[in-house]
């Protein structure tokens, strides 16, 4: 089964973005000079290669599409788990795309995070967390308090929580990027 390269790994990522930010997504789209019929292709692919029996499972899926990883460690609760992540893409300079593997080799995260060299963007109010600023991690650098909650497909995540004036509002990440926020 024929592969994914950097460029069309971006376009599986924007697929499910789209539901959210359509505008934001058209342009990347452009911008990686594809169509819109290109990703849906491109999307399709990628839920081949998740569905294969014989394509490579774990780190070795991602390190088929995107080339090595760079490889570490981090707890999570009494567990340690590898953790591997990628430079940044063209579309995202600041951001990793990372992955979290259980001790059994499974991927039990993936998602965009902050590039360590790349600077904390400033949050000091709801009105700086626009669409594509920020990923979760910097939301938690921000405020207390968050309750985590898992989305509605496998690359979202929902962060409820309480702005300095008290207000409640939830954050909406695919692949772990800001794409919008809600009053709730």
């Amino acid at each position: 089964m024929k592969g994914l390269a950097r460029r069309e790994f971006q376009l599986v990522l924007l697929r499910r973005m789209a539901d959210y930010q359509p505008g934001l997504v058209e342009d990347a789209v452009r911008a990686l000079d594809a169509t819109r019929t290109e990703m849906r292709e491109v999307n399709a692919r990628w839920q081949r290669i998740l569905r294969s029996r014989t394509f490579p499972r774990g780190r070795r899926r991602y390190e088929a599409v995107l080339g090595p990883a760079e490889e570490g460690e981090r707890r999570v609760g009494d567990v340690v788990c590898d953790v591997a992540s990628w430079p940044p893409f063209p579309l995202w300079p600041g951001l990793r795309f990372e992955i979290v593997l259980a001790p059994d080799g499974s991927v039990a995260q993936e998602w965009l995070v902050r590039d360590p060299a790349s600077p904390v963007p400033e949050l000091r109010t709801v009105d700086d967390l626009a669409p594509w600023t920020c990923v979760v991690g910097d939301l938690a650098a921000r405020w207390d308090g968050l309750a985590h909650q898992d989305g509605d497909a496998p690359s979202r995540w929902h962060v409820g929580f309480t702005a300095p004036d008290g207000s409640s509002y939830v954050a909406h990440f695919v692949w772990g990027l800001l794409q919008e926020v809600v009053s709730v």
